[in-house]
């Protein structure tokens, strides 16, 4: 397999080539790094979001939009299907880096000392900190770093110095396409995520991630919000109530059971609600609650099992989906404050699973 870095450039390439069709606009760095912003001034829209979908991913799936229905009403949905689930989801789009997390970088300055940002994309398999990698063997090697940052402001000078330093590349060629979460790419690059959040979850529970061969996934994609906290509600809820996955796997098993959303404590609570709690500390969050609704795992030569249930309605309510003349209302229990689990995560700036917005 080639570089997954080097895929990724490519569809940087094209990034840059397309950017004002795509509503991107790029910025050369004073290090030279290359930003592109998808989404936090510039407009950006759902081929932009796909694009960046697919460079998270490293080029290793194919991903397209499909018209659907929420509770009746037409939703686009986002479909994402790769033969490479290992390294195209866990190695790569997984959000696993954590930029900054209100702590200065080293030798930040006033414009991006405190900047907080989550990376995605193959950047993080030059470093291989995280323990996907050993699970996977794998590790990537490359004179580029492409990393997806999720922020609410474009990263600087320091930011890219540092990326680069971890990734053992030199600033020029580091690549950090940005959007925030309230934003279509946001909302588009979250749909994309059903499957990675599968086989991420699987992985938690101890399943071997080279056993799963194909995977494929879709979601509807959550309009835009305003505001960081309501989009991170919305996106994540599209996946807990909309998300349906298929898995193919080589070997059955028995913890197939707790895949899906339904299998929390939470299922049913809106994650407004459930970040609420949590006074909007997504470290308090249990990580058990990021997976979609319904997966569907097909054991080669084996059973095929079905796990889990889509909440049209809930979803529809999140959505702010209204009809002429309706008063439709969902009644949602309480959820109490409790303790996130960090079991099998690295430390340092290494994060937990988190697709939480990144404050500034």
């Amino acid at each position: 397999m080639d570089s997954i870095n080097r895929t990724a450039i490519e569809l940087m390439d094209e990034a840059l080539d397309f950017a004002g069709e795509l509503d991107v606009v790029p910025r050369e760095l004073d290090c030279g790094a290359t930003v592109i912003d998808f989404g936090v001034a510039a407009p950006g829209g759902i081929e932009a979001g796909l694009l960046l979908a697919e460079t998270q991913t490293a080029g290793l799936a194919s991903l397209q939009t499909s018209m659907d229905r929420v509770a009746g009403a037409p939703i686009p949905h986002v479909e994402l299907t790769t033969d490479h689930p290992g390294t195209a989801l866990l190695c790569s789009q997984k959000a696993g880096w954590e930029l900054g997390a209100g702590e200065e970088l080293p030798g930040a300055d006033a414009a991006d000392g405190s900047f907080n940002g989550l990376g995605s994309g193959p950047a993080r398999a030059l470093v291989a900190r995280e323990p996907e990698f050993e699970a996977m063997g794998y590790r990537d090697e490359s004179d580029f770093a492409v990393l997806a940052v999720e922020a609410s402001t474009l990263p600087g000078d320091r930011v890219a110095e540092h990326v680069a330093d971890l990734s053992g590349v030199e600033p020029a060629t580091v690549f950090l396409p940005t959007f925030p979460a309230a934003s279509t790419v946001g909302s588009v690059t979250m749909a994309a995520r059903a499957a990675e959040l599968a086989l991420f979850r699987l992985f938690e529970l101890g399943y071997d991630p080279r056993d799963v061969l194909s995977a494929s996934g879709t979601a509807p994609i959550a309009p835009v919000s305003g505001d960081e906290n309501t989009a991170m509600a919305r996106t994540n809820d599209a996946i807990a109530y909309g998300g349906e996955v298929y898995l193919q796997v080589t070997n059955d098993d028995t913890l197939f059971e707790q895949l899906p959303s339904t299998a929390r404590d939470e299922y049913g609570t809106p994650f407004k609600q459930v970040f609420e709690a949590a006074d909007w500390d997504f470290y308090e969050v249990d990580d058990g609650v990021f997976a979609p609704a319904k997966v569907t795992v097909d054991v080669v030569d084996g059973p095929t099992r079905v796990v889990g249930e889509t909440d049209e309605q809930l979803i529809a309510e999140s959505f702010g989906l209204t009809w002429p003349g309706s008063n439709r209302s969902r009644q949602s229990r309480p959820v109490s404050k409790h303790q996130g689990s960090t079991a099998g995560l690295s430390t340092g700036s290494w994060g937990r699973r988190l697709l939480c917005p990144s404050q500034s």
